[in-house]
């Protein structure tokens, strides 16, 4: 029996030396094909200057009047990530005003992503309405888009907006999440891109008429660069 034991302890490590090597080799492998399969963005980045340049001062019967009383994105520690490309406007015409935001970002990669509306709104002490899923009309195309109302201490405001996230028009969070999974499995990163607009006021229809027409003037008179960036 003493002279086994040293028998059995010496096969005993060539045995778990095998069951470490194949499995070692089974995680390497996995991790090649993780590594080539890795998703990219073949997307240039948009600098601040293009971006702002790409926003038309005036169009149709609107005309820019100022940038400020724009309900903006909650600060974070990913702000400057999620805004690289952020522009707010107030357009008046002979009888509205109506506030416009647009942010892009090239890489929405499923930690970086934009923001919806429907969270900057709290932030700034606003109780929403149910979100109203709509469609507006654009360059010929039917394009998803969503409605509420915000209602804070010292206005009530509409707002109408729609976000693409590659080439998909998600309308709520989980939408989104599911648009950038989709295309991480295609191998692509996809880029995001937020338009809002919203109208003080009470009358949720007669806003969206304003705003779904504004949106579409605004659009229709954007520069191609622009308008490739807010549709596929």
């Amino acid at each position: 029996m003493t002279e086994s034991l040293p028998i059995i302890g010496r096969r005993a490590p060539a045995l778990i030396s095998r069951r470490h090597v194949l499995v070692g080799g089974a995680l390497a492998a996995a991790s090649v094909v993780a590594i080539a399969r890795q998703p990219t963005s073949s997307l240039p980045a948009v600098t601040t200057e293009q971006f702002t340049e790409w926003v038309p001062r005036s169009f149709a019967q609107w005309n820019v009047v100022g940038t400020s009383g724009v309900i903006l994105p909650p600060p974070d520690s990913l702000r400057d990530r999620l805004y690289d490309n952020l522009v707010t406007r107030v357009y008046q015409s002979t009888n509205a005003a109506v506030m416009l935001l647009l942010a892009y970002n090239n890489l929405q990669d499923g930690v970086v992503q934009v923001h919806r509306p429907e969270v900057c709104y709290p932030v700034g002490g606003f109780k929403l309405s149910e979100t109203k899923a709509v469609h507006l009309s654009a360059l010929g195309r039917q394009i998803p888009a969503n409605l509420f109302t915000a209602n804070g201490p010292n206005r009530t405001e509409q707002v109408l907006y729609f976000t693409r996230l590659g080439r998909a028009y998600p309308r709520t969070w989980i939408e989104q999440r599911w648009a950038v999974v989709g295309a991480n499995l295609e191998g692509r990163i996809p880029d995001g891109m937020l338009i809002r607009a919203s109208f003080l006021g009470a009358d949720q229809s007669l806003a969206f008429n304003i705003l779904r027409r504004f949106l579409a003037e605004f659009i229709t008179a954007s520069p191609r660069e622009l308008q490739r960036l807010l549709l596929v």
